[in-house]
């Protein structure tokens, strides 16, 4: 609908914004009920090996995150610590004005494989109105997170298992694939 058919911009962002917050209130327990059919799917794709799979995937990726406002939302932000890598570094240490070394003081740590991830949770970059204070030199695992809009998605089906239990966009990914494919 269009501003002259009498919704406003802001009233679909405002369902956009409940649909995200309800979707992400009951996310646990949705992922976990669906999980089993999930993983069962998954191994029916890569036994067929769908030529389209990441043309459809990119689809349905598109029309979610037409209906999922992540600023609703900001989990992956508030829960997940993301590696950062040198390039990532970097990047911050040019956005903050600040030398690596010290990015690496203020904000990381080393976690137990070894990588870099911020010392502590919630993102040290998350504001208040879940907007990210670095958004354009954010880390690539940032970038690309839930990671449903990448090319060979077969390769990702554990992480996106994993990450629909984080991200109400991830979770509809998954369920709209499957209705998709099996319809």
């Amino acid at each position: 609908m269009t501003p002259e058919e009498g919704v406003s911009f802001d009233s679909l962002q405002k369902q956009s914004d409940t649909f995200t917050i309800d979707l992400l209130q009951n996310l646990d327990v949705l992922a976990r009920k669906a999980e089993p059919s999930t993983r069962d799917f998954f191994k029916q794709l890569k036994r067929k090996k769908n030529v389209k799979l990441d043309t459809i995937v990119s689809g349905i990726h598109d029309e979610v995150f037409e209906k999922i406002n992540c600023l609703a939302c900001a989990n992956c932000c508030k829960t997940l610590g993301p590696r950062i890598t040198d390039t990532d570094i970097q990047r911050l240490a040019k956005a903050l004005k600040m030398k690596p070394g010290k990015v690496i003081d203020t904000y990381l740590k080393i976690d137990e494989d070894n990588d870099y991830v911020f010392k502590s949770m919630p993102c040290p970059f998350l504001m208040a109105d879940n907007y990210c204070m670095v958004y354009d030199s954010r880390p690539k695992a940032c970038k690309d997170y839930p990671h449903t809009n990448r090319k060979r998605f077969e390769q990702a089906f554990q992480v996106t298992i994993k990450n629909s239990y984080t991200c109400p966009a991830a979770y509809l990914v998954v369920e709209e694939l499957k209705s998709v494919l099996t319809a």
